[in-house]
C-alpha cells in the first residue's frame, strides 16, 4: 500500500488593508468643531481596534457646507485613494459624507471602479456590497431632498428679513458694522470712505487713489492691498448715502451654492434713510454721472481673446490681464500691474506658453476655445512658474511651465530681423532705415 505523506498547509499572515475615517461639521463654531474633535478621536479608535486594518488616519473638513464639493480633506483622501494608500474608507453617515447626490454617486463609482470600500456606519452600508450602490442611492436622494428643504427655509427667513427691510445675517461693507440690528459707523474707515468721494470729484482716477490707500497703509475689508476695483465698489455703493439695497446678490442654487450678481432675476429691496449716511445723495450722484463719462470716454471696442476672463492671481487674487510687450502677450496680475510689485510680487507668463500647456493638459492637437471654456473654470497663476488649473467638475491640477530658450521663443518675424541684422553689420546690405 502506497505511502501517503500529509502536507500542512502553512499559516499565511494576513493581509493589512489600508482604512482611514472622514469626519466633517458643517459650522466653525466652538461646539461644532469639539464635536469634530470628539469624532476624529472616536474613528482612530475604532479603526485601531479592528484586526487586520491599517491605521491611515483620519481626514476631515470644518466649517464647511456638504452640498459644496471644494472640501480639502475630502479631496485629498479621494486623491491618495486613487493613489493606492486606502483600502477602505469609514464615514459616519451619507450626510457626513454628501449632500448631493449626483456627486456622492460620482464618487462612490469612482472607488468602486479601483476597489476601495466606503462604509457608513449609521446606516451599516458597504459599497463594495452587492446592494450597496442601490441602498445609496435611495438615502443620497432623500439627503438631497433634506438639503433642498433646508435651503427652501432659509430662503424664506430671507425673504421675510428683506420685506421688512432688514439684511439676513452678518452684513458688513467698509465704513460700517452691522451689530444688535444696526449699522454702526466705523470713524476711521468713514474718514477713508468721504476722502475717497472728495479725491475722486477732485480728479483723482480710482488707480490713483488705490495707490493713495495703500501708501498710507489703509486695507481693504478683507485686508488686502486696494487696486481699482476695491475703490470702484466704494464709489458705486449706495449704502454711503444711508439708502440700503437688499439682494444685490443671490445663491443660484442649493446645490452648487454659487453667488451670482443680481441682473433682474430676482427682486431688490430699497430700504430708504436706513441708517447714517457717509456722502450726501448730491454728492453721490455727481459721482455716478462723473464715472459714467469717463468710462465712455475711455470705452473702446474690446477684442475679445482667447482666455479673456480665465486668468487669476493666486497670490492675491485679482484677475490677471492680457499685457502687450515688444515682441510677446503677457498675462500679469491687474493688482500688481497698475500698484506695483510692493502691492502684489505676482510673476507674469507668456500667453502662448499657457495657451500651450492648456492645450497639453486637455490633450488637444491644438488650441481650441471652446473647448477650454467647456473644460476650465479658471487659471491660478503662481510664482515658481506653477499653474493651478480649476476644471469645471472641481477637480484641481498643479503644472509646471518652463521659459523656452531664445531661439525656441523667436518668432519668425523676430528672425527675419536678426538676419537683417546680422547683414547689415556683415556689411552685405545697406541699412535703410537711416
Amino acid at each position: 500500500m502506497a505511502k501517503i505523506n500529509l502536507i500542512k498547509k502553512e499559516e499565511s499572515i494576513p493581509k493589512l488593508v489600508n482604512v482611514c475615517a472622514y469626519a466633517r461639521v458643517s459650522s466653525d463654531k466652538d461646539a461644532m468643531l469639539h464635536s469634530l474633535s470628539s469624532q476624529i478621536s472616536y474613528f482612530s479608535k475604532y479603526i485601531k481596534s479592528q484586526k487586520n486594518w491599517h491605521y491611515v488616519g483620519v481626514y476631515y473638513d470644518e466649517g464647511i457646507s456638504g452640498t459644496k464639493s471644494t472640501r480639502e480633506g475630502f479631496n485629498k483622501m479621494i486623491e491618495d485613494a486613487k493613489n493606492g494608500k486606502i483600502n477602505i474608507i469609514v464615514t459616519k453617515s451619507l450626510s457626513r459624507f454628501a449632500r448631493n447626490t449626483v456627486d456622492c454617486l460620482k464618487t462612490i463609482r469612482e472607488l468602486k471602479a479601483i476597489n476601495v470600500d466606503i462604509y457608513f456606519q449609521e446606516q451599516n452600508i458597504h459599497t463594495l456590497s452587492s446592494n450597496g450602490e442601490f441602498l445609496i442611492s435611495l438615502l443620497a436622494g432623500y439627503a438631497q431632498e433634506e438639503a433642498r428643504q433646508v435651503s427652501e427655509n432659509t430662503l424664506w427667513r430671507v425673504k421675510k428679513n428683506f420685506n421688512e427691510g432688514k439684511p439676513y445675517g452678518g452684513y458688513r461693507f467698509f465704513g460700517f458694522k452691522y451689530q444688535d440690528g444696526k449699522f454702526v459707523v466705523i470713524e476711521e474707515e468713514a474718514k477713508l470712505v468721504k476722502k475717497i468721494f472728495e479725491l475722486y470729484l477732485n480728479g483723482y482716477g480710482q488707480c490713483k487713489i488705490a495707490k493713495y490707500l495703500n501708501e498710507i497703509g489703509s486695507k481693504t475689508i478683507l485686508g488686502n492691498s486696494w487696486g481699482r476695483g476695491s475703490v470702484r465698489q466704494i464709489l458705486t455703493n449706495i449704502s454711503y448715502t444711508g439708502d440700503l439695497l437688499l439682494q444685490k446678490k443671490y445663491v443660484e442654487n442649493y446645490l452648487t451654492k454659487k453667488s451670482k450678481r443680481n441682473k433682474g432675476e430676482k427682486p431688490m429691496y430699497l430700504v430708504e434713510d436706513n441708517h447714517e449716511a457717509l456722502v450726501n445723495k448730491d454728492t453721490f450722484s455727481k459721482v455716478q454721472e462723473l464715472m459714467k463719462a469717463k468710462d465712455k470716454g475711455a470705452s473702446k471696442e474690446r477684442t475679445h481673446h482667447p482666455l479673456s476672463g480665465l486668468v487669476r492671481c493666486g497670490i492675491c487674487g485679482h484677475q490677471c490681464n492680457r499685457v502687450k510687450q515688444p515682441n510677446y502677450y503677457y498675462y500679469h496680475c491687474n493688482l500688481s500691474n497698475q500698484m506695483g510689485q510692493k502691492s502684489c510680487n505676482a510673476k507674469r507668463i507668456r500667453e502662448t506658453i499657457l495657451m500651450e500647456l492648456l492645450t497639453k493638459e486637455l490633450g488637444l492637437a491644438e488650441f481650441n476655445e471652446e473647448i477650454v471654456r467647456n473644460k476650465i473654470d479658471f487659471v491660478e497663476l503662481f510664482n515658481e512658474q506653477k499653474v493651478v488649473i480649476h476644471f469645471k467638475d472641481d477637480t484641481l491640477k498643479e503644472v509646471y511651465w518652463k521659459m523656452p530658450s531664445r531661439s525656441e521663443s523667436w518668432t519668425k518675424e523676430m528672425k527675419e530681423q536678426a538676419r537683417i541684422r546680422r547683414e547689415i553689420q556683415n556689411g552685405k546690405r545697406q541699412d535703410n532705415t537711416k
